[in-house]
């Protein structure tokens, strides 16, 4: 029979790879729990940073551009998107920020296209609109992530209640061990409560901030069981089977709008990808013509048109429960 013998270069290289491979392991772990930890200590981390229990409630309002009061700042409009955005109110460096990307977008149009009017146009576009659009996606992210952590919240807040804790030590209880964004909606919750508001108070000004259909259920349900009495725990417990259900449903209708979504993208990207291509291959087969009135409108036209055919498929594939 023929002998087996082994290779040492190859056990060698073996056990260096295993090595490696859980050194990395072991990284990456503590990379995600040291993560995990800045989220869930978010909120805790300035705590330790004010005097007391009154300067945490006036900086957390604050820092979501809210009066000391816990009233909105501005426009309406604007308040409610940089509530629901959650990002932290400073308007002075959102300023700079969004005047440096207007000047780079001016600059890189002009330099583009020599052309001066793109640049004054492309300028003022980047500082006025691009902090709204920063705002709507991360309000949508924020959304998405507390409908996906709220039926955690109600369970946590159902266990705790069960375990003979009053209603605020639960709602406190989710501000220490959940983490953002719904961690630091529940804790400065808690914060107010502990202030002098009242348990209604503090989840109405919960579902104002968030700005979800869930989390207006949940405050609801609180609302009803202050006014009528009840049971809290079932309420609770039912509450949290149903915003489970609705997140599911929205999953399923996302996968059956899939379709509609990506024929959307593809055909709004396809004119484009052609028109880049053309002109990356064939410069002139644009650029004879570009200047003459009849393709000027002819293009406006069809942009108009696809922006029409966007709505309609927006339309279309925006079905909501």
């Amino acid at each position: 029979m023929p002998s087996f013998q082994l290779d040492a270069n190859a056990v060698f290289l073996v056990l260096v790879f295993a090595a490696v491979f859980s050194a990395a392991q072991a990284v990456i772990g503590l990379v995600r729990v040291a993560s995990v930890k800045r989220k869930v200590n978010k909120r805790l981390v300035l705590a330790e940073k004010v005097g007391g229990i009154s300067e945490l409630v006036l900086e957390l309002r604050k820092q979501r551009g809210l009066t000391a009061g816990g009233e909105k700042k501005g426009w309406a409009w604007l308040s409610d998107l940089i509530l629901r955005s959650g990002l932290p109110y400073e308007p002075k460096r959102w300023a700079l920020l969004a005047i440096g990307a207007g000047a780079v977008a001016g600059i890189g149009g002009f330099v583009l296209t020599k052309s001066p009017a793109v640049a004054a146009v492309a300028g003022p576009a980047v500082t006025l609109l691009g902090p709204i659009v920063v705002l709507k996606v991360a309000a949508g992210r924020r959304v998405k992530a507390l409908g996906f952590q709220l039926p955690q919240a109600l369970d946590i807040i159902v266990r705790s209640l069960e375990a003979g804790h009053p209603v605020p030590t639960a709602i406190a209880l989710v501000g220490r061990e959940m983490a953002d964004p719904i961690g630091s909606e529940f804790g400065m919750a808690a914060d107010e409560i502990a202030y002098g508001a009242t348990l209604q108070e503090a989840v109405d000004r919960i579902a104002e901030r968030c700005q979800h259909p869930d989390v207006d259920l949940f405050a609801a349900t609180v609302r009803l069981q202050e006014r009528a009495g009840g049971n809290l725990t079932g309420l609770l417990k039912l509450n949290a089977h149903t915003v489970r259900e609705r997140h599911k449903m929205r999953l399923k209708i996302r996968a059956a709008s899939s379709e509609g979504r990506a024929s959307a993208m593809i055909l709004t990207s396809a004119p484009f990808l052609v028109a880049g291509m053309l002109t990356m291959i064939s410069p002139g087969f644009y650029g004879d013509v570009i200047h003459e009135p009849f393709i000027q409108i002819g293009l406006a036209g069809l942009g108009l048109w696809m922006f029409l055919g966007n709505l309609v498929m927006q339309r279309m594939i925006d079905m909501r429960i």
